[in-house]
């Protein structure tokens, strides 16, 4: 006999992230960033086309709202960084991997993967990453 669930809301409940999450989120990737060398334009791409002057006031700590586009690409962006880290033991090899061309991304890096602009392409580093490293 089939029971039926009831359904859920997909919207969290509480929408927003804090502004102490906000700026801890900020910093992470702009540290992250700083290892991974990339140029101010390069990292305004990554997070979603982000003008160069707010991606200047982030990186003098002065972070505004994020929203939820924005908190989604850090997030895959921080799982990037955390399956690196579990498949390489020398922190500094991972970072290096970002700009080493890869054969099962048509030769390019994951970065210039990235650099397409979509959340997708950010989403096909993770996924290739994660399935790399089993899944954990």
């Amino acid at each position: 006999m089939l029971v039926e669930i009831s359904r859920t809301g997909a919207e969290p409940e509480q929408a927003d992230i804090s502004a102490d999450e906000a700026a801890a989120l900020a910093r992470t990737i702009v540290n992250l960033f700083d290892r991974w060398s990339l140029t101010d334009a390069q990292a305004s791409q990554l997070l979603g086309g982000m003008a160069l002057r707010t991606w200047a006031r982030w990186k003098n700590n002065d972070i505004g709202r994020i929203d939820r586009d924005l908190a989604t690409r850090m997030s895959i962006l921080l799982g990037i960084h955390k399956g690196l880290r579990y498949m390489f033991s020398d922190p500094v090899r991972g970072y290096e991997w970002i700009k080493k061309p890869n054969t099962v991304f048509d030769g390019q890096s994951a970065l210039d993967l990235m650099l397409g602009g979509s959340i997708f392409h950010l989403a096909r580093v993770r996924t290739y990453l994660n399935a790399e490293r089993g899944g954990r």
